[in-house]
């Protein structure tokens, strides 16, 4: 099982998503952004790096907030949802589309499996803090 991190950026009461692109295993579904966790690094090591490749984004990376076990056709993950904090602009690298949702709109969009659990848990725990 394939351990990943999932950023839980949160900006005026609205959670960041981005879309998986064309040819991905995924492809269309809405996700957190994150990736998978290389051999050495932490979680939150990861999921800083991820952003930098992923967005160009700089961030800061705080504690695990939810988890999740799903298993795809491709391979079976532990997904890992950690606070994060953008600290520059972004643009999509691996991704062709982006949103900032709050759970009231999450319904609008086709999240990726593993997502969904992480959002549910995300719903019962910052609920307050997101629109």
């Amino acid at each position: 099982m394939r351990q990943v991190t999932a950023a839980v950026i949160i900006e005026d009461g609205r959670l960041l998503l981005a879309r998986r692109p064309p040819g991905d295993p995924l492809a269309g579904l809405w996700e957190l952004p994150g990736g998978k966790i290389e051999p050495g690094e932490t979680p939150q090591e990861c999921l800083v790096r991820e952003l930098r490749e992923e967005l160009e984004m700089t961030a800061t990376a705080g504690s695990v907030v939810a988890r999740a076990t799903y298993h795809y056709e491709h391979g079976s993950f532990e997904i890992l949802a950690i606070e994060a904090i953008r600290l520059s602009a972004y643009r999509l690298q691996a991704h062709d589309q982006h949103a900032w949702v709050a759970f009231a709109q999450m319904s609008d969009y086709e999240l990726a499996p593993a997502d969904v659990l992480l959002i549910e848990q995300l719903r019962g725990r910052l609920g307050r803090e997101i629109a």
